[in-house]
């Protein structure tokens, strides 16, 4: 029955999960279509309006010169008034007939009224069947990338080629067309044009293609680093051997350096890899000494055979041959967003991002499964099926185990003894209810790929371990351990808790100081830490603080609270700077509000809406943490 129900909650999480991610697919989706085609197909829709009225105001303009010209006999004004009602300005501009070459170059002269409408008529059409054969061609590309892993490469670099040219294009002519909007728009429906407005949008169009080429152009450093020491051959021999000799069994090359360190996984990478300040270059094994100590060593070698499984079948030279271009595309991505115009991009690349890291989860899944059968074969079944709940356990107590401490209330000290709160209490959390339900949708952790869960792995290997036995499994006793053939592995582990606790509790502070209101001098004094007063300078001998409690206004005498203030906005312009402060207090007409000028504020003028902008949230977070 418990495997039934741990079963059924599993099915249930995965499809709820799969609802989720059609919906927000479909999201992605339609937010694609409307940055592709709305620009666009608005200024379609403007041209297809306003055009007939322009074409009907030169035929009335050609009517009344012929109208006017004596010298034309009665018969021959009705034709040219007749050809002229038949063959409008607009569409003269398209005609390749010879005879009518003559009207042609007359009407549609370049940079004309005429000869605008017409351009950008084209120039929405043929942005628009780009559009749709970008967006089929994405789709095609993004359906290969679930063939096989050549083929997901390839699809990857073709559409990181095609998009890139594609957005640069497209913020490009959509910039155009949002200029030229801008001016007959209002000339069209007012009879009259803003130059600054032009101008502002003609601004926000250069940004945009400055953001688009420096982002192809900009390398984002390699982030590929973990908190870790090396294992030598002298530190681990029998590691060693016994790591070579399973790379032998599988026939595949052993890693050229063992990193130690505490982090819940296991893990085999291909890619440079940053070690205490050192690149590693050449096939890498991560070891969790943690995680080492709770495996027997037939248990460890499973994982171990289930990471080198990953050597031989190519997966760690594939993941470090396409990482690196997976960071430069999210790095452009994000550079996208962020670049104002560059949005309408943005989401038809994040559409192909989505598509893509399907196929990946999805070859994720399929090397998992592979490397997991490879392992059952060189070991046991048993044996990776173990190691997995130990290690699913361990994660999971331990991520509990720093959630609570993270939300205490009260400074840590440096040393928090996080190895041994999990230590003395895994065997306790394995044998309750709630270690059982966590298990049901559990999977292993691993810094760079996805992993199934854990009961589609049993189900792999065709070895199952029911709920009310995992337990058993998490609290058997180990007696040989690989861990205890690396001599340096107490060391190791001593320096990396400590740095990493000391880590912890400084993020610790920082949040308490975000929290407290405070309501003592401990609690000031942290908060004053992180958020000490800081004053603004303005002409003469005025001044604006800003403090984590409130305002305090230029020749006011008493600080005006966060919590009076509703909103704040920021207006720089040639009158000078005004800060308009928006109360929750009632007027007459509403919300009462005061301008506060801001005289002489110059180049503190970014760093003063930096400290409203962070004071103010560490205000709300701390109300809504007190409220909550």
């Amino acid at each position: 029955m418990a495997a039934s129900n741990t079963a059924g909650a599993a099915e249930s999480s995965r499809d709820s999960v799969g609802s989720r991610v059609r919906k927000d697919l479909f999201k992605v989706l339609a937010l694609a279509l409307v940055s592709l085609f709305l620009v666009p197909v608005a200024t379609l829709l403007f041209v297809n309006h306003a055009q007939p009225r322009l074409d009907s105001s030169i035929t009335q303009s050609i009517t009344r010169q012929v109208d006017q010209d004596k010298r034309l006999a009665p018969e021959d004004k009705a034709q040219i008034k007749s050809f002229y009602r038949d063959h409008p300005a607009s569409s003269l501009c398209a005609t390749t007939d010879p005879e009518l070459q003559r009207d042609k170059d007359s009407l549609c002269e370049r940079y004309t009224d005429v000869w605008q409408f017409y351009a950008a008529h084209e120039i929405a059409w043929w942005t628009i069947l780009a559009g749709v054969a970008v967006l089929l061609a994405e789709l095609l590309l993004g359906a290969v990338a679930f063939w096989n892993r050549k083929a997901q490469y390839l699809s990857f670099v073709l559409g990181w080629r095609m998009l890139s040219l594609a957005s640069a294009l497209e913020i490009l002519v959509q910039g155009a067309m949002l200029v030229w909007l801008s001016f007959w728009i209002t000339a069209f429906f007012f009879h009259s044009y803003s130059i600054k407005l032009i101008a502002v949008i003609g601004l926000v169009v250069v940004v945009a293609v400055f953001f688009a080429i420096t982002g192809l152009l900009r390398r984002p450093a390699p982030g590929n680093s973990i908190a870790g020491e090396l294992v030598s051959d002298g530190d681990a021999p029998g590691l060693w051997a016994n790591t070579r000799a399973l790379a032998a069994r599988l026939k595949t090359a052993p890693p050229k350096q063992i990193v130690a360190g505490i982090d819940t996984n296991f893990f085999v990478t291909e890619a440079p890899l940053t070690v205490a300040g050192k690149t590693l270059s050449g096939r890498t094994l991560f070891v969790s000494l943690p995680l080492l100590r709770l495996l027997d060593r037939a248990q460890a070698d499973a994982v171990l055979g289930h990471e080198l499984a990953h050597f031989r079948g190519g997966d760690a030279a594939s993941s470090a041959r396409l990482g690196p271009k997976l960071v430069q595309y999210d790095h452009y991505l994000a550079m996208m967003r962020g670049g104002g115009l560059t949005v309408v991009v943005y989401h038809l690349m994040y559409l192909y991002r989505v598509i893509f890291e399907f196929a990946l989860m999805r070859d994720s899944r399929e090397r998992e499964f592979k490397a997991d059968r490879t392992a059952a074969k060189l070991v046991s079944p048993q044996a990776i099926v173990q190691s997995l709940i130990k290690i699913a356990a361990y994660d999971s107590y331990r991520s509990e185990i720093e959630r609570e401490l993270f939300e205490h209330d009260r400074q840590h000290s440096e040393q928090l003894g996080i190895a041994q709160f999990v230590a003395s209490g895994l065997a306790p959390y394995a044998a309750s209810a709630k270690f059982v339900k966590a298990m049901g949708s559990a999977s292993v952790p691993h810094p760079f790929d996805s992993h199934p869960a854990m009961l589609d792995r049993m189900k792999n290997v065709r070895h199952f371990v029911k709920p009310e036995a995992f337990a058993a499994v998490v609290t058997e006793p180990v007696t040989r351990t690989w861990a205890d053939d690396i001599q340096t592995a107490p060391q190791i582990e001593q320096r990396l808790w400590a740095t990493y606790e000391q880590g912890f509790a400084a993020d610790h502070e920082r949040t308490l100081a975000y929290r407290y209101l405070p309501d003592n001098d401990m609690e000031r004094a942290l908060v004053l830490r992180y958020f000490p007063p800081v004053q603004f300078p303005l002409k003469g001998t005025l001044a604006i603080g800003v403090t984590y409690s409130g305002l305090q206004l230029p020749g006011k005498p008493d600080e005006l609270s966060w919590d009076e203030v509703k909103n704040l906005a920021y207006e720089n312009g040639f009158g000078g700077d005004v800060l308009t402060i928006t109360l929750h207090e009632k007027g007459l007409l509403g919300a009462k509000s005061t301008k506060v000028k801001l005289p002489g504020i110059g180049a503190q003028r970014e760093p003063f809406k930096a400290a409203l902008g962070v004071y103010r949230h560490r205000h709300e977070v701390m109300r809504a943490q007190l409220a909550g």
